[in-house]
């Protein structure tokens, strides 16, 4: 709501162009009827902010990337994948012998992503869920046998899918687990699950503040994705291309 009605307060005071920059999209989730008389939240959002006067939106790691069409306006959707690369290559001294992981089939495409341009294999956790939040059993397809696994996803609330995918992948042979997010949202028990999962380190970025759930867990590391944001307004701002940052972390 402050965010419609500093939009609408710029609108209406004449600004010639109101950029809503959203590190962390809301209701992104809720991005389909996934049962009849369900909301789509997401497509809701997406009008309050075109009503309240935004003419341009900037978000990161959208859950589903459809929700750019929901907009009637320019959404510059961008990925902390260049930030996490490097991340990886400057922490995790072994990852040429590493494997990423997608704790779930719809994070594949990010999983394969990151693989190909590490160069190196990825697998998939298959997980079925009797109801929502909680799941019934999981599937590991794909050899993590002496191996660092890293999991990755776009987003952690209650951590229950990441614990129990750490759980099966130090089972299956794994001799080190990180998980990498863009979105740790860590709500309910999930600071305590992620302190009694085995992680090195649960990698998130700073898309939302991380202080003080670092406080109360030693185990979560931060990946800074101001520069990107910082950049894209900039870039936004002056008319240049934003596309280097899809696949570059500014210096």
């Amino acid at each position: 709501m402050e965010l419609l009605i500093m939009i609408n307060a710029c609108k209406i005071a004449s600004s010639s162009r109101v950029t809503a920059v959203i590190p962390c999209f809301p209701y992104a989730r809720q991005d389909k009827k996934d049962k009849s008389r369900a909301p789509i939240s997401a497509k809701l959002v997406a009008n309050m902010l075109s009503v309240a006067g935004a003419d341009h939106i900037i978000t990161m790691d959208l859950h589903a990337s459809q929700i750019q069409g929901f907009f009637d306006i320019p959404v510059d959707n961008l990925y902390a994948e260049p930030a996490v690369l490097q991340w990886i290559k400057e922490n995790i001294l072994e990852w040429r012998n590493c494997i990423i992981v997608s704790p779930d089939a719809g994070g594949a495409k990010r999983v394969t992503s990151i693989a190909d341009r590490l160069n190196v294999e990825f697998a998939l956790i298959h997980k079925e869920r009797k109801k929502a939040n909680e799941v019934d059993r999981m599937v590991l397809v794909g050899d993590v046998k002496d191996r660092v696994a890293i999991l990755v996803d776009d987003m952690a609330d209650t951590c229950g899918t990441i614990c129990h995918a750490a759980e099966k992948l130090v089972s299956a042979g794994a001799t080190k687990v990180y998980a990498i997010l863009t979105h740790g949202i860590f709500s309910g028990p999930a600071i305590s699950r992620i302190n009694n999962a085995s992680f090195e380190a649960v990698v998130v970025t700073n898309t939302i503040p991380q202080e003080e759930k670092m406080k109360h867990c030693p185990k979560i590391q931060f990946i800074d994705i101001s520069m990107i944001l910082a950049e894209a307004i900039r870039r936004t701002h002056n008319g240049e291309s934003v596309s280097y940052l899809f696949s570059h972390v500014p210096l």
